[in-house]
């Protein structure tokens, strides 16, 4: 493969072992030959600023040099409210939706294109005549609650994938969503029946669950730019990473 970091060969065994832990990346060898470089760089900068203990095991020692060299603050108060004021629906409880769908499912015998504009060509009939919404679903849609007139019963959030999840729940009782929406399962015409507004939670039963996921979504970006930093002035050879130049940003 003719793969180094910094002069140091990385023979393919390496590459090879760590291709098991990615068997459903969307590019294995590719995701496999990422981890391996940028596990070597953080390897070798633990080992350069003597952070790597003898006798300690490689995880040991990443762990040593991210804790040394990562420094991010922790979430205040003022970060945990303006994110409790801006995210309402991840503190509500008891928020329930009562929807319905018709689904286009996409198979190899019906590419994603010809779903869209039956999908469109669906919805626009709806839009003109909502009362067909039974009748369509019945005879269009690729789901069981077809069977149904489309029919999901209630849903609470999070029940369903993210993206038909926040269309379901930003829309209001009997409305009819402008657009199909598109989620692994192919292409939904969707429409909420009832809505049952939940409680939100005070900030103080959540205050700690926010600074947690702050904290962590801090630390996360951290480490990626400190990974950035190391690539941005390594020599790697044979395959192309993303890197910067300039400090870590806190």
């Amino acid at each position: 493969m003719g793969l180094s970091v910094n002069g140091v060969d990385i023979d393919d065994h390496v590459i090879e072992r760590e291709l098991a832990h990615h068997q459903h990346a969307d590019n294995p060898l590719k995701q496999s030959v990422h981890e391996v470089v940028l596990r070597t760089l953080l390897l070798q900068e633990a080992d350069r600023l003597g952070l790597c203990m003898l006798g300690e095991d490689e995880d040991a020692c990443i762990e040593a040099l991210l804790a040394s060299e990562v420094k991010v603050p922790q979430a205040d108060d003022v970060a945990c409210s303006r994110y409790y004021a801006a995210n309402p629906q991840q503190f509500t409880n008891g928020e329930l939706v009562e929807a319905r769908h018709i689904l286009f499912q996409v198979t190899p015998n019906a590419p994603l294109e010809l779903l869209r504009e039956t999908a469109e060509s669906v919805l626009a009939a709806l839009k003109a005549a909502p009362e067909r919404f039974d009748e369509l679903a019945r005879q269009y849609s690729n789901c069981p609650s077809g069977a149904v007139g489309g029919s999901l019963g209630q849903l609470a959030r999070g029940q369903c994938v993210p993206e038909f999840d926040a269309v379901v729940f930003r829309l209001e009782q009997g409305q009819l969503a402008e657009r199909p929406v598109e989620t692994r399962f192919g292409l939904h015409i969707v429409q909420v029946q009832r809505r049952v507004a939940g409680r939100l939670l005070p900030f103080e039963a959540v205050r700690k669950r926010i600074a947690d996921y702050l904290a962590t979504a801090a630390w996360q970006r951290g480490v990626h730019q400190y990974l950035q930093l190391l690539v941005g002035r390594a020599d790697v050879q044979g395959v192309t990473l993303e890197g910067a130049a300039t400090p870590l940003v806190q």
